[in-house]
């Protein structure tokens, strides 16, 4: 007991943030019990649409499944929340599910909306009334619950990690803490200071055993890149990129469309390669970056308006580069800046990426600090503003009369 309060007070005299996340209590999470249809049907459509979804009998994610996978993340929370097992202590969860709504500190929605965009939605240009309606009676549930009422929806969160997620009725539930990949198309309704930045899941296989004796000499190729070259928005640079790139000694830039063989061909590279590109695609962020950590390939981040996962926690400087769209249309600025990087700061930046990878692993069972992890950590630091907001809605007779 002595060396908990002991740890307690060390914790808060140093605003020691590991040290506070192993010693404090973990999330209490309510999760609304919707039907399958909601949810796991997107995975499995033959789940029983009048079967309550529980931890024997969720169906595996089925990572062959690869053009989706890279929106999952909504489908690991609800498991997380589902994982009865006991391979980490409560101490390194981070969430743990309540069955009363009065003692969860949040409510989670398990709408796939992600995947329901993913599953029925083919042509942007069609409408597509399935989708359309599943946001809709998501909405009417929730406007339905007295915890909902109570709260505005405050303290409601919600995954809308495809870009196109809840894209008919976001603006009704925009109240809620988001679980977001980037302020893309949502910026107008998701602002940071509510809202949680998650990573794509990786969709490349994780670099293993990288444990080459020369890291840096065995990395042959300077600056690697393989996707879609025409992109919208700010993914326009991608194609002035191709121009400048292209035939530059150490540099491969290839134009390619997602496929399992393309997801192995580019794991190949980023390992043999020094530094990986990300610039912007259709929106700010893409799971090309989070592909590149995972194998350990220092990341060449050109997005001007990105925002990145857990930066409370991590610094990317420690294990990226970061150029402005304006500093890469220099001619030979960024393959110059590149080959000015010393050696031993690469490995340093390489050494960091293996450290961290593990963040940005979706896994189930969750396993400690793993992506799943944090991102609850991300929500349970959203909790005394939410808790302010709420209180302070119930008495204030003038709503915001300070504004």
């Amino acid at each position: 007991m002595q060396k908990s309060i002991n740890r307690t007070l060390i914790c808060l005299l140093l605003s020691n943030a590991t040290l506070c996340n192993t010693t404090s209590s973990p999330l209490r999470v309510y999760m609304y019990n919707l039907p399958p249809r909601f949810n796991v049907r997107l995975i499995d459509p033959a789940f029983p649409d009048n079967t309550t979804v529980t931890a024997d009998n969720i169906p595996l994610w089925r990572w062959n499944a690869s053009l989706v996978k890279e929106n999952s993340v909504e489908y690991w929370m609800m498991a997380s929340l589902l994982y009865e097992g006991s391979n980490e202590s409560e101490s390194t969860r981070e969430a743990v599910r309540v069955s009363d709504p009065d003692s969860a500190d949040v409510l989670f929605v398990p709408f796939f909306s992600s995947l329901s965009f993913n599953f029925h939605v083919h042509n942007m240009v069609d409408l597509n009334k399935v989708d359309e309606k599943l946001q809709y009676e998501m909405v009417n549930i929730l406007r339905a619950s007295k915890y909902w009422k109570r709260s505005g929806g405050r303290d409601h969160v919600i995954p809308l990690h495809h870009p196109n997620a809840f894209r008919h009725h976001r603006s009704s539930v925009n109240s809620s803490i988001f679980v977001v990949a980037d302020f893309g198309r949502i910026f107008q309704i998701s602002k940071l200071a509510k809202d949680v930045v998650a990573p794509y899941p990786h969709m490349v296989e994780s670099y293993i055993n990288d444990d080459h004796e020369d890291p840096y000499e065995s990395r042959r190729t300077l600056l690697f890149f393989r996707g879609g070259i025409k992109r919208k928005a700010e993914g326009k640079i991608r194609v002035k990129l191709h121009e400048m790139l292209n035939g530059t000694e150490g540099v491969i830039y290839e134009d390619a469309h997602a496929s399992e063989e393309g997801f192995k061909a580019s794991a190949e590279r980023m390992r043999s390669s020094k530094f990986c590109l990300h610039p912007a695609g259709d929106t700010p962020s893409s799971c090309r970056l989070f592909d590149a950590i995972v194998s350990h390939c220092v990341p060449v981040i050109v997005s001007d308006k990105i925002e990145l996962p857990y930066e409370n926690e991590l610094d990317y400087k420690e294990f990226s580069i970061f150029l402005s769209v304006n500093e890469t249309m220099k001619p030979g600025y960024m393959v110059n800046e590149l080959r000015s990087v010393p050696k031993d700061q690469w490995i340093k930046m390489w050494l960091r990426l293996k450290n961290i990878s593990h963040h940005f692993e979706f896994q189930y069972p969750p396993m400690k600090d793993d992506a799943v992890n944090m991102i609850w950590r991300q929500v349970k630091q959203k909790v005394p503003a939410v808790k302010l907001a709420v209180h302070r809605s119930r008495r204030l007779k003038i709503p915001d009369w300070w504004r």
